[in-house]
C-alpha cells in the first residue's frame, strides 16, 4: 500500500523526461497508473464489504512514536477509488485540454503529486502522516490553482486559497496532536473506539474546534466558502479533479472519519448542523446569481459540502448514509460537469452562461453526454462505509 501512495510522486518526477518520448499521449500513458491503482484498491472490495479493516504498518519515525501506518475500510475504499477511478480520466482530459501547451509537462506533474498525497491523507491512520499528507495537498493546489502564473488573478486565487487551507491547517495540527494526547494514542483504528472516554476529558470541546477550522476551510464552509469559487482561476482539469471531487472533499472525510468518536456529542452535532446548513443555503443562492459557467459548479459545490456537513451533524445511521451517497453521486456528476463546461470554454472561448445558447446543434456530442449525466439511474441502494463493523 505505500508503493500505491509514493507512486504517484515517483511518476511525477519522472513526467519532464517521459515528455518528449510520449508526446501528445502523455495524458493517457500517465492515466495507466490510478487505472492501475483503481484495480489494486478494486481488489480489497470483497475484504471491506465483509467487514474486514485492512492495516498496514511502516516504520517511518519510530523513536517519535511516528509511523506510516494505512487503514483501509469503508470510508477510505470509497475515497481511494474515487481518487484514482476519476483521476484515471482527468489525466486523459487534461492531456487533450492542453495540447501544445509549453507547461502541460508541469500541470500533470503537479496532478500525479496530488494524487499520492490525496491518497495518502485517505488512507493514513497515524495522526502526523496524515497531517503531513493534508498539508502536501495544500501545497499542490497552490501549485494547480496558480498554474497560469502570468495572470494576476490566479496567482491571487493561489494565495488565497493556501493562506485558507494551510491556516486552517496548522489549527488541524494542534487539534490532532491534542486529540493524540487525550486518546493517548496517534492510531486512528485506536482512537475510533474510545468516544466516550475522549469526550470526557476537559480539554475536548478545545480539540474540536481546532479540528473543525481545519476541516471548515478545507471543505469551503462558510465564513471561509470564498475561496472554491476564485479557485475557478485554475485550468479545467484542476477544477474538475481537486476542487469538485477530491481535495475539497477532504475535510468531509475526516468529519466523517472522526464521527464515530464523536457520535451523541451535543457540540459536534450542533456545529455541523449549522454550519452546514447555512453553508448550503449560500452556496444555492449564490449559484443562482452566477453568470460564469464554472463559478455556478462551484457554488453548487459549496452547497453539496454544506449538505455533507448538516447530514454528517445530524448523525443518523439513515442521515450518514444519505450523506455518502451523495457524496458519491457529487463527486461523479460534478467532475464530469466540470470537464463538459471546460470543453464548451475551449470551444466557445466563453463561460458567460448568457451567451451560450443553441450549442445542441453545434456540439451534439457534447449536449448528449451531457443530457446522459443527467440521467438518475437506480444503483446505489444502501451505502455502509460508516457503520460500525467497518
Amino acid at each position: 500500500m505505500l508503493v500505491a501512495v509514493i507512486a504517484g510522486f515517483v511518476l511525477a518526477m519522472l513526467v519532464p523526461r517521459l515528455m518528449p518520448l510520449l508526446g501528445d499521449r502523455i495524458g493517457w500513458c500517465l492515466a495507466i497508473l490510478p487505472a492501475t491503482l483503481f484495480g489494486y484498491f478494486l481488489g480489497f472490495w470483497p475484504a471491506v464489504t465483509g467487514g474486514q479493516t485492512v492495516l498496514h504498518h511502516y516504520d517511518w519515525i519510530p523513536s517519535l512514536g511516528i509511523n506510516l501506518n494505512f487503514m483501509l475500510d469503508g470510508l477510505s475504499l470509497m475515497f481511494a477509488l474515487l481518487i484514482t477511478g476519476i483521476g484515471t480520466f482527468i489525466f486523459i482530459y487534461a492531456g487533450r485540454y492542453l495540447q501544445g501547451h509549453k507547461d502541460i509537462h508541469k500541470l500533470l506533474m503537479y496532478l500525479l503529486a496530488f494524487m499520492g498525497a490525496m491518497l495518502g491523507l485517505v488512507l493514513s491512520s497515524n495522526l502526523i502522516s496524515l497531517f503531513v499528507f493534508w498539508e502536501l495537498t495544500s501545497f499542490t493546489s497552490y501549485l494547480l490553482i496558480g498554474f497560469n502564473h502570468e495572470q494576476e488573478k490566479a496567482r491571487k486565487a493561489a494565495l488565497q486559497g493556501f493562506f485558507i487551507t494551510a491556516g486552517g491547517g496548522l489549527a488541524l495540527m494542534a487539534g490532532l496532536i491534542l486529540l493524540g494526547h487525550l486518546g493517548g494514542s496517534f492510531e486512528l483504528h485506536e482512537l475510533l473506539t474510545q468516544g466516550t472516554d475522549v469526550q470526557q476529558q476537559p480539554l475536548f470541546l478545545a480539540m474540536m474546534v481546532l479540528i473543525l477550522l481545519g476541516t471548515f476551510t478545507k471543505s469551503a464552509q462558510t465564513p471561509f466558502h470564498f475561496w472554491l469559487p476564485n479557485a475557478m482561476a485554475a485550468p479545467t482539469p484542476v477544477s474538475a479533479y481537486l476542487h469538485s471531487a477530491t481535495m475539497v472533499k477532504a475535510g468531509v472525510y475526516l468529519m466523517a472519519r472522526l464521527q464515530p468518536m464523536m457520535a451523541g456529542n451535543e457540540a459536534w452535532m450542533l456545529t455541523l448542523s449549522l454550519f452546514g446548513g447555512v453553508t448550503m443555503t449560500v452556496g444555492a443562492l449564490m449559484a443562482v446569481c452566477s453568470t460564469d459557467l464554472k463559478r455556478i459548479l462551484a457554488f453548487s459545490t459549496v452547497m453539496a459540502l454544506g449538505t455533507l456537513t448538516m447530514l454528517i451533524g445530524i448523525g443518523t445511521p439513515h442521515a450518514l448514509e444519505a450523506a455518502m451517497v451523495f457524496l458519491l453521486a457529487h463527486a461523479l456528476y460534478k467532475g464530469a460537469l466540470f470537464m463538459a463546461a471546460g470543453t464548451l470554454d475551449h470551444e466557445t472561448g466563453t463561460k458567460d452562461v448568457r451567451e451560450l445558447s443553441g450549442l445542441r446543434s453545434a456540439m451534439p456530442q457534447t449536449a448528449l453526454f451531457i443530457t446522459l449525466r443527467r440521467c438518475r439511474w437506480p444503483v446505489f441502494r444502501r451505502c455502509s462505509v460508516l457503520s460500525p463493523r467497518s
